[in-house]
């Protein structure tokens, strides 16, 4: 009987660690969705708070990771990402008839900008929107087919066993060790030039941006490599870099469509 204490508080801990390692999943896109609430026009930010009734951009932003569990939203799953091979472009390579990144994105637009849609189908892909732009910065979802866009890409990350994707999704930003909220905060001071500049292109020159850095982080990693300290100080810059991006692109995005 008193062990019960120890194993009691053993039990809570060990729930919290896994709770907080789950957490950092979610970081880069709500990272991400905090940045773009810095850069909406006042028109904007008053459209979106009434559509959600004030939920921030942040905690919508996992929404679409969320769903996935629930069988009923199973078809939205090729959504999140957009594959083809090396040396070929999006525009000449077969698209998915389940849909991709690149077809979800300008699907959530048209609905957002339709007068006819219903609020709860505007909520809704809003949410998938939001999310979805900022799949579209992480550069392995912008992959190839033969490796499931790194998931089947075998390395070590401090000396435990996982794949490419996940390095780059979840595994850096948890070594990192930054909130959502620390990493929006400290996310560089861009002049208006430079914002403008970040802003400028269409929804596939951003995806062609992320699949020249796929390109850059295949050329640099091989199968089994051991993953460290060297592999952030080369690329933690790089993926801020890509979430600030983001955040600035989906607020250029939802001031055009609130406009």
């Amino acid at each position: 009987m008193k062990r019960f204490p120890y194993i009691f508080i053993f039990l809570v801990l060990a729930s919290f660690t896994l709770s907080a390692s789950e957490d950092w999943g979610r970081n880069g896109h709500r990272a991400t969705g905090e940045i773009a609430e810095k850069h909406l026009t006042k028109k904007a930010k008053r459209a979106i708070a009434e559509l959600m009734n004030g939920e921030s951009l942040a905690l919508m932003s996992t929404y679409a990771d969320e769903i996935k569990s629930d069988k009923a939203y199973r078809a939205y799953g090729p959504w999140h990402y957009v594959n083809f091979p090396f040396g070929a472009t999006y525009e000449a390579h077969d698209k998915s008839d389940k849909g991709d990144l690149i077809q979800a994105i300008n699907t959530c637009i048209s609905v957002l900008k339709d007068a006819t849609e219903t609020k709860e189908n505007k909520v809704f892909h809003l949410k998938l929107l939001v999310h979805f732009i900022g799949d579209l910065h992480q550069p392995l979802h912008v992959g190839m087919a033969d490796d499931k866009g790194g998931n089947d890409f075998q390395v070590q990350w401090f000396g435990e066993g996982t794949n490419l994707h996940s390095v780059w999704d979840t595994k850096m930003l948890e070594s990192y060790e930054m909130t959502y909220s620390e990493l929006a905060q400290n996310s560089d001071q861009l002049s208006k030039a430079q914002l403008q500049m970040i802003q400028q292109g269409e929804i596939t020159d951003w995806m062609y941006e992320s699949r020249s850095l796929c390109e850059k982080i295949y050329a640099t990693t091989k199968s089994g490599d051991k993953l460290g300290y060297s592999y952030m100080y080369d690329y933690v810059p790089v993926l801020r870099d890509q979430l600030q991006k983001g955040g600035i692109r989906l607020a250029a995005l939802l001031n055009s469509i609130f406009s």
